[in-house]
């Protein structure tokens, strides 16, 4: 018999592996009780208000009284949608230690899943490709196993400035990421580490990181040079188009009629750093473009990165960032991998968001841009319910939950399926007949999708791609894949591998090919690509589409709020460039809810909570709120000029009704900005632009939208303020 000692240094190490890697942190109840209480009073309060007003009728001015009261409800309804589901916030803590402790033992490889990195660029001149050049050497330095990351840059634009910008950035991440990672800096973008004031005599810092701190300081300067000499030489674009280093033609000079290009310049190619170590990989991606076909602008670019991403890597999960957002916080992926690889919560994760923060803001911030009370309030409200309802920049997702793959169930409902558009009968008077059906369905697709795994258990894997023509008998379920994923052997092969990795016996050259294949035009045609699988199509604000699906097939998401800031980007700097970004979102918000996807009546009895589309619902119907707000804000005006008014005379009872409803707004925000930890200054510029952009940029995209959707008219309104 061994006898146990308790003070065996190995057992807390084992037992602490075993804990969960993340934890819920509830609001206080000294926060979260008066606040809830308040928002009940106010509802109440409202019933009274509207009780009031209904029934005291301003006879002499009786359109003006309408017009007030029909406001007043929208409002009411606005703030019930968007009041709702902030009803349970929560905050989240990670342990990264733990993380460590379950996935890196010593001695052993590394456990941890591999992530594939996004990055989507189109114009080099509107997007410095010296803050893509930051992003991405922020990406290869991540604090991560380096076989575990792969980093893939769209160029929508095909540019060769961009091209040339990322040959030149490889070969600068040879000596940075080596730098980083034996130093422990942070941030690890050169621009913005070296911006930071760094006093050498506080904590007696070691004399060779000061050289070494001098020397790639250096470095990072004549960088800097040569990428904007590479800009200055694109200023001026030759007659017959730009050259390569061969004498060949950039494949290209025509940005709407070239073929699809694709370029590792790191990885698994030989190329290390200056030390000698493995490098992650670095992709170079720009997709197909012809005359005659739609590319669905950012969406295309993303489902094109999904694919190739898939063919050379297949990572389980991806992270997708813009390219003027970069990591600034190295473990930022170790913080999503607390979420996603815990073995109790995690199968039901379909991403991790990360809050935006940005740089370059004035302290004043008068246009909002840091929308702190979004961030910070209304994320912390949705994470409490079913998590937050897109997938923006600075998120980390789940590939088979982008392929519309359904969350994992213990128990399904009988007779529902998930992307279905509401049928009453069935919710309320559901047969047996139907439940068979669908039992039977979903037994066809089991036997479908084992046979399919089957199939493409292939140890060489140009062999099963010569075979496929001649093997059609044999290769009948598969058809079922393709007209879902398309036609590429490789790539259905990869969808069925739930853990990631690639196909082995497949060599570097025909998975390359393979890759070209899947970012051509035609690759989407007759599939479900942008209607049911990877970025849905239909939306300039496709990031709320895709969490919808998601959420819709059952999956949960998770907002992740570390004590240093995940990401960083540019934010727009003057009033013009803000209402634009607002407009676009508005306009994003008017397509989702003139489509099939909106989500007042699609996707019913398909595992989406109903606080979680309360708050879709907000997001797609505020725009239409700038009518009433406009309305409402024109009253006053007309009241002064025609002497009547919107109230009548009002009784004492009046007044306490009115008082209670002013109170209580006013409580509600000085709850929210106690427990959300947001100051009353970004509290009150929120306010302020809410009414700007409600005023402006809302009901412009209103117009729009309802002119590209009822008549086809692609106009667009363009905002050309200039700022104070």
């Amino acid at each position: 018999m061994v006898e146990m000692k308790f003070d065996d240094p190995d057992l807390p190490m084992m037992d602490e592996g075993r804990q969960p890697l993340s934890r819920k942190l509830p609001i206080s109840s000294s926060k979260i009780s008066p606040y809830r209480l308040i928002i009940i009073l106010r509802l109440v309060i409202l019933g009274l208000f509207f009780h009031y007003r209904i029934l005291h009728p301003v006879n002499d001015a009786y359109g003006l009284w309408l017009t007030s009261v029909i406001c007043e409800i929208w409002f009411a309804i606005s703030w019930i949608l968007d009041q709702f589901p902030k009803w349970h916030p929560i905050e989240r803590e990670t342990y990264l230690d733990r993380l460590s402790l379950r996935y890196e033992k010593e001695g052993k490889p590394s456990e941890l899943a591999s992530v594939d990195v996004f990055v989507s660029t189109v114009d080099p001149m509107k997007e410095p490709p010296l803050i893509t050049a930051n992003t991405v050497l922020s990406i290869l330095s991540v604090d991560y196993p380096v076989e575990k990351v792969a980093c893939y840059v769209s160029d929508d634009g095909a540019a060769m400035l961009t091209f040339e910008a990322l040959s030149e950035t490889s070969e600068f991440a040879r000596k940075w990421v080596p730098f980083c990672k034996r130093f422990s800096i942070e941030p690890r973008a050169p621009e913005w580490y070296f911006a930071k004031k760094v006093d050498y005599l506080k904590d007696k810092v070691d004399p060779a990181f000061i050289r070494e701190r001098r020397a790639m300081k250096r470095e990072y300067e004549e960088f800097k040079v040569r990428i904007n000499g590479l800009v200055a030489m694109a200023q001026k674009v030759p007659e017959d188009g730009w050259t390569m280093q061969d004498g060949s033609p950039w494949p290209g000079n025509n940005v709407r009629d070239h073929p699809g290009m694709i370029q590792v310049f790191l990885g698994h190619n030989g190329v290390h750093d200056v030390e000698g170590n493995e490098l992650p990989r670095l992709v170079y991606v720009s997709r197909e473009k012809r005359p005659g076909f739609d590319h669905h602008k950012k969406a295309g670019a993303m489902n094109s990165l999904v694919r190739v991403s898939a063919i050379i890597s297949n990572a389980p999960y991806m992270l997708n960032v813009d390219c003027d957002h970069y990591i600034n916080n190295s473990k930022a992926l170790r913080e999503a991998m607390c979420f996603m690889m815990d073995p109790t919560s995690g199968k039901k994760i379909c991403y991790v968001q990360f809050p935006q923060r940005f740089d370059g803001i004035d302290r004043h911030d008068r246009y909002s841009n840091r929308n702190v009370v979004f961030f910070d309030i209304n994320m912390k409200g949705l994470d409490g319910i079913q998590g937050p309802i897109y997938v923006g920049t600075g998120c980390v997702f789940r590939r088979q939950a982008l392929y519309g793959y359904d969350a994992p169930v213990k128990k399904k409902p009988p007779g529902r399926t998930c992307n279905c558009l509401p049928r009453w009968c069935c919710c309320c008077f559901g047969s047996k007949k139907k439940n068979k059906k669908s039992k039977s369905k979903s037994n066809e697709k089991k036997k479908s999708k084992e046979a399919s795994k089957q199939i493409h258990a292939l140890e060489n894997i140009e062999e099963g791609i010569e075979g496929i023509d001649n093997e059609k008998s044999a290769l009948m379920p598969q058809i079922k894949f393709e007209k879902k994923f398309g036609q590429s052997s490789v790539f259905i092969a990869a969808t069925l591998m739930e853990d990631g990795g690639v196909p082995k016996g497949a060599s570097s050259a025909s998975l390359l090919k393979e890759a070209i294949h899947v970012i051509s035009c035609g690759y989407e045609d007759k599939t479900e690509w942008g209607k049911e699988i990877g970025w849905i199509y239909g939306s300039v604000t496709e990031d709320i589409l895709t969490g919808f699906k998601m959420h819709c097939h059952g999956w949960r998401s998770v907002y992740c709020m570390p004590k240093i800031p995940a990401f960083k980007g540019s934010a727009p700097i003057n009033l013009s460039d803000r209402l634009h970004q607002v407009l676009r979102w508005a306009l994003g918000s008017v397509e989702i809810l003139l489509s099939r996807h909106c989500p007042i009546w699609y996707g019913y009895g398909c595992g989406l909570k109903w606080l979680e589309r309360f708050s879709y619902i907000n997001s797609v119907v505020y725009p239409l709120t700038s009518i009433p707000l406009i309305a409402y804000c024109t009253l006053p005006a007309v009241c002064l000029l025609t002497g009547k008014f919107i109230v009548p005379a009002i009784s004492n009872y009046a007044s306490i009704i009115f008082m209670a409803l002013f109170i209580s707004i006013a409580a509600t925000g000085i709850l929210e900005m106690q427990w959300g930890g947001v100051g009353i200054h970004d509290w009150w510029r929120n306010e302020q632009f809410w009414v700007i952009g409600g005023a402006s940029s809302h009901l412009f995209a209103l117009f729009q939208g309802l002119l590209k959707v009822l008549a086809g008219s692609e106009h667009q309104f363009h905002c050309d303020l200039q700022s104070s």
